[in-house]
């Protein structure tokens, strides 16, 4: 049975406003807005994006990247610290693990401020023998954004809703999960080569690696929760630039035909405004006379033309899989400033994809970063093979610990840690 390819579709109808990433070789700044304004003509069926909080724009850019720049979430370094993290968490069950925390504002003087106290040092998120004081002071807060940041979660050093779900997931559920990806990661870790791509699900990251060291790190747009990205593992083999998109017929018939639809009753051409070619066995068919209340809509073939606004953006990065999905770049970039980040139908979106096409490229000639950009701004189309395939790794860990001992966590999206509906809440 042919799997239907599962990509993405999103469209901002109203203007949102304008900004600026700025991604380095080494970091991560997943709070920029880059050039929103482009999104007009954007892919979103059901537009959830809105103004983004100006409040949460001028939080730590960095507030996404807990990991020490250079190592990789699949390193075997990161398997000795794992197993100590482990023995910590297993003493902390012992000892009766936390005590559920309430929802308190700054400022506050509240007797369960002292158990939060207590909460961050169990975790090392504040150090030990700071005093007992009911009051939710500005250490406290900082202590709190330690704890955001190995949670994914946007360090403002408030107990805002997921933070407080976030703590008050059970020492016995956090430790299942350490437990899980423990094995996980040894797995990983064994088949993962010198020069790999990882998308990690639960991150929503991808991360390029070469010699167990991360060259970039990137925000992504991963599959929605009826709409999973797959785990899987395969080579990336080719690069397509400024490419078609043909739409899946899931797309096609959840999406692109209510919205055609909509725009019929309204007298407007959907097909037209996205640029979307509609084909009946091989021929192109005149939009105006489609009848999109006709049965005959659903076995019709729709491609979206190469530009600016096509929703696999200038690029997409092609490997062999039986769930038909791929990477890609895309002109919704808001999504990349979220928290929550699981947007797509299946497909992976990368935040600054030109610095990870350029490094799968660097083993063919005469392909820079300069080159990859060039391409872009011609729009024309253009298909390159990999010199050298590069393995690529989609897979699922929520919870690992780096070589300073940081133990990171993120939420079980799709549940497959099976550790309670707590662990997959916030």
């Amino acid at each position: 049975m042919t799997v239907k390819p599962l990509c993405t579709i999103r469209k901002i109808f109203t203007f949102i406003g304008a900004g600026v990433a700025s991604v380095t070789a080494i970091t991560l700044a997943t709070s920029a807005i880059a050039d929103v304004g482009s999104e007009r003509k954007a892919w979103n069926w059901t537009s959830h994006d809105g103004a983004y909080d100006s409040h949460h724009r001028s939080l730590e850019r960095s507030w996404d990247t807990p990991l020490p720049v250079g190592l990789p979430t699949l390193s075997k370094s990161n398997i000795e610290p794992l197993l100590a993290a482990i023995e910590r968490y297993q003493e902390i069950v012992a000892q009766g693990g936390w005590q559920p925390i309430p929802m308190l504002k700054p400022g506050t003087r509240h007797q369960a401020v002292v158990l939060l106290r207590r909460r961050l040092e169990l975790t090392r998120d504040l150090q030990p023998g700071r005093g007992h004081s009911a009051r939710f002071d500005t250490g406290l807060a900082q202590g709190l954004k330690h704890f955001q940041l190995r949670h994914g979660l946007q360090p403002n050093g408030t107990l805002d809703k997921s933070t407080v779900l976030a703590l008050n997931v059970p020492a016995k559920m956090r430790l299942q999960q350490l437990q899980t990806n423990l094995a996980r990661l040894r797995k990983l870790s064994n088949s993962a080569s010198k020069k790999y791509v990882v998308v990690n699900i639960p991150a929503a990251q991808v991360e390029a690696v070469e010699n167990d060291e991360v060259v970039s790190r990137h925000a992504a747009v991963i599959g929605k929760l009826d709409r999973q990205t797959p785990i899987l593992r395969s080579r990336i083999h080719q690069i397509n630039f400024n490419p078609y998109w043909n739409i899946p017929r899931s797309i096609a018939r959840k999406d692109l035909i209510p919205k055609a639809r909509l725009y019929a009753v309204r007298g407007k051409d959907v097909l037209s405004e996205y640029r979307i070619d509609a084909f009946k066995r091989g021929k192109r068919l005149d939009p105006s006379l489609i009848d999109w209340y006709s049965p005959a809509v659903y076995n019709y073939r729709y491609r979206q033309e190469p530009w600016k606004e096509n929703s696999m953006g200038f690029v997409k990065i092609n490997f062999r899989n039986s769930h038909s999905v791929f990477l890609h770049d895309t002109p919704s970039k808001s999504l990349f400033a979220r928290n929550f980040r699981a947007h797509s139908s299946g497909c992976v979106r990368v935040q600054n994809v030109k610095q990870l096409v350029a490094w799968l490229l660097n083993s063919n000639s005469g392909w820079d970063i300069s080159r990859v950009a060039q391409v872009e701004q011609t729009g024309i189309r253009k298909d390159v093979r990999l010199k050298r395939r590069v393995p690529v790794y989609i897979v699922y860990v929520t919870a690992w610990t780096t070589k300073d001992g940081t133990v990171n966590f993120r939420r079980d999206i799709y549940g497959h840690d099976r550790a309670g509906a707590t662990a997959s809440a916030y």
